[in-house]
């Protein structure tokens, strides 16, 4: 069973529907005890990082994503999501995030804008990934195997706890983990095939 965060933030049922397609159980919840009794916890998210962050810790579950993560539960967060497992981003100011992994989340504009170059931000639509180690996420994947992005800032973190990356002008943290902790910036369920893989390999990651 997949515990999907339910914080107000993220296209829930779309998920839900992914995991159901695949003949895997979850379980849409707010509920500290129903997420403990999971077998791995999904942290969905779309928006702005700070809002993410407050809603969270108004229905009581910053605590316990971050103690159930550290116990050893398998967790994947979702694009917004995946941004919150970093220790801050900088997106409207400077704002702590979870700290499940390090790193920081940096805009994407002023990367390109740095290198001049000139892309469109937010970055939308399909974009290859280049695998940079194996993982269970991973290791059903091909080269050049393309997923859907909507975001505009992205994850600055050390290379060891990058899985993939998509260029956009510069390299884009696609995919990171550290021990079972795990994010995907790209959204899995709007990603057909390639999606629904990560998305089944996440389900058989135990603790």
């Amino acid at each position: 069973m997949i515990g999907i965060i339910d914080y107000g933030v993220g296209n829930l049922f779309s998920i839900q529907r992914s995991l159901d397609y695949l003949g895997v159980k979850s379980l849409i919840t707010k509920e500290a005890s129903q997420l403990a009794a999971c077998q791995q916890i999904l942290l969905p998210g779309v928006g702005a990082f700070a809002d993410a962050k407050k809603q969270l810790e108004e229905v009581a579950l910053t605590n316990v994503v971050c103690e159930l993560a550290q116990q050893g539960m398998p967790l994947l967060g979702i694009c917004l999501g995946m941004q919150l497992l970093f220790e801050e981003s900088h997106e409207f100011g400077v704002h702590p995030g979870l700290g499940l992994i390090p790193g920081k989340v940096v805009s994407l504009k002023d990367a390109l804008n740095e290198q001049n170059i000139d892309l469109k931000v937010p970055h939308i639509g399909w974009n290859a990934l280049d695998i940079q180690k194996n993982s269970p996420l991973t290791a059903n994947l091909k080269p050049k195997d393309q997923v859907y992005y909507v975001h505009s800032f992205y994850a600055d973190c050390p290379k060891e706890y990058i899985l993939a990356t998509s260029e956009y002008g510069i390299e884009v943290t696609g995919m990171v983990q550290n021990k079972n902790i795990y994010g995907a910036q790209f959204h899995p369920e709007k990603s057909g095939d390639v999606g629904l893989a990560i998305l089944k390999a996440f389900a058989e990651v135990k603790a």
